[in-house]
């Protein structure tokens, strides 16, 4: 297939050398800001998430391609997030760092602590650093011990542990006490640290995640998962997440692989088949995948992790279910990210959102907290892999 050496190309000639740039040497781990207009700003703060999906990409790049230049550059990383990025004192780890590695925002997140856990683990498949795999579990532990109650996981904390609003996770004017999101990257990491690790609580755990979509994320009238909860897991607001939804179905697909249970996999298959194409039916047009639905309305912008990820998902339905169809649907998504979504642009990555006027959003930076290598970079790496 053409789409498996141009990822690579991507891949190799474009998103790579762009966050080999963002490397500081001066303090530690990368730069945390560039605006539209490619101006890096190298006093900004430095966010966790970010780090912990850089320290992911290159831990990755390096299990794939065997750069060694990747694994020093994750090693760079994860050297920063050790030092500066853990609670010493409370345990798990910051939301935002300043740019010299102090803290700027204490606030502890369960989504933030999952990246960590997730950027660990494969951090610790690329070097063999034990002390990596002990850290992540023990990221884990704390996040058991402080994020959960009696029905899912709780989500915005302070740096002691005591719930605060989830302002960072909650969206479209409403405030949520649990979400799919932190649910759906507690489970990628779980799911990468029980990979590595093979111990049995974070497999019980793994399992009990993957129970929460199946009994209480999924709504199965309508082939979707709801997306914004209360404390008990009673959905809020009307909204259809099209990316999460074709995210959702290759992330628990592939935990149910690294799992190897056939019951458990029967029913994540009755789950995510629907979705698939529901998804595919509704929010593909035009060659990309529409954002979401809130309401009555439809947000037709074409946000980049969300291209990234429906070419993944869509080729993990061509696999998994056979329908050419979806395949079709994969190639033509990472034919749209090469004409409006790649940035062209000497010194460019990828546009971080294409209005519905079709021209980027010039408010939308090409880096900060939430804007990294890991969607992309993480696309092109499965379809690569997918392809041995």
């Amino acid at each position: 297939m053409a789409i498996v050496s141009e990822v690579r190309k991507e891949l190799t000639e474009h998103i790579i050398p762009f966050w080999n740039r963002l490397r500081d040497d001066k303090n530690g781990g990368f730069y945390g800001f560039m605006d539209h207009d490619l101006h890096l700003d190298k006093n900004a703060e430095k966010g966790v998430i970010l780090h912990s999906r850089i320290l992911w990409f290159y831990s990755n790049c390096y299990l794939v391609l065997g750069d060694p230049d990747c694994l020093d550059n994750a090693r760079h990383c994860y050297e920063f997030m050790r030092k500066y990025c853990v609670d010493p004192v409370n345990g798990g780890v910051y939301w935002l760092m300043n740019a010299d590695g102090t803290v700027s925002d204490s606030m502890k997140h369960t989504y933030c602590q999952a990246f960590f856990i997730y950027a660990l683990a494969s951090y610790y498949d690329a070097s063999k650093d034990d002390q990596a795999l002990k850290l992540a579990l023990e990221i884990f532990e704390t996040v058991e011990k402080n994020c959960t109650d009696d029905v899912a996981y709780l989500e915005a904390m302070s740096a002691d542990w005591k719930l605060i609003p989830n302002d960072a996770l909650s969206e479209n004017g409403l405030m949520a006490d649990k979400t799919m999101n932190t649910t759906l990257h507690l489970l990628e990491a779980y799911t990468e640290l029980y990979r590595v690790s093979s111990d049995e609580r974070v497999l019980n755990r793994l399992k009990f995640q993957i129970n929460i979509f199946l009994d209480k994320i999924w709504y199965k009238p309508e082939s979707r998962l709801l997306v914004f909860f209360d404390r008990e897991l009673n959905v809020i607001g009307d909204i259809h997440s099209y990316g999460h939804d074709i995210e959702a179905t290759w992330l628990i697909d592939r935990a149910c692989e690294v799992i190897g249970d056939d019951e458990l996999t029967a029913k994540v298959r009755e789950m995510n088949e629907p979705i698939v194409k529901k998804i595919a039916d509704i929010a593909f047009e035009n060659g990309a995948l529409n954002n979401e639905r809130e309401n009555d309305k439809i947000s037709k912008m074409h946000i980049w992790w969300v291209q990234a990820e429906g070419v993944v998902g869509f080729m993990n339905g061509w696999q998994k279910y056979g329908e050419k169809r979806y395949l079709d649907i994969s190639n033509a998504l990472w034919e749209n990210i090469k004409a409006e979504i790649i940035d062209k642009r000497e010194g460019g990555e990828w546009y971080s959102q294409i209005l519905e006027d079709g021209k980027p959003d010039a408010a939308k930076p090409t880096v900060d907290p939430w804007k990294c290598p890991y969607h992309n970079g993480r696309m092109c790496l499965e379809i690569m892999k997918r392809s041995l």
